[in-house]
């Protein structure tokens, strides 16, 4: 079992920066992947990011690329999304995600990961 916590949400001004903290505990071993998803209200979850264990290789969603950074912690169980210039429609209940997976496959799917955190809310006011 892998155990996921997410911390850092809030409520923020278009332009502002926040940055999301996720930490990964359990039985984490060998390669693998840490991503971020969000979902808002009546949507369906999507992808924002992910970066792999082994080579620290990422890739973002397009509507985030240029704005938001996905990096590991130490240890590499943890991981962060740094979001700058925030507008209206960042706003989501942001998750951790965790997928046992070699590096050179990218993983954007919500089926493509096996655990999540619990969310944490990121509004940008209006």
């Amino acid at each position: 079992q892998v155990q996921l916590v997410e911390s850092g949400g809030g409520a923020v001004r278009p332009g502002d920066s926040l940055t999301l903290s996720c930490e990964g505990s359990g039985n984490i071993f060998g390669d693998y992947k840490l991503g971020w998803f969000r979902q808002s209200p009546g949507k369906e979850r999507e992808f924002v990011a992910a970066i792999s264990r082994r080579l620290g290789t990422t890739y973002y969603s397009d509507s985030v690329e240029g704005r938001f950074t996905i990096a590991l912690g130490n240890p590499k169980t943890s991981v962060s999304l740094q979001m700058n210039s925030l507008n209206p429609e960042d706003t989501a209940v942001y998750y951790c995600a965790f997928t046992f997976s070699p590096y050179y496959y990218e993983r954007r799917g919500r089926v493509d990961y096996d655990y999540w955190g619990q969310g944490t809310q990121v509004t940008v006011l209006a």
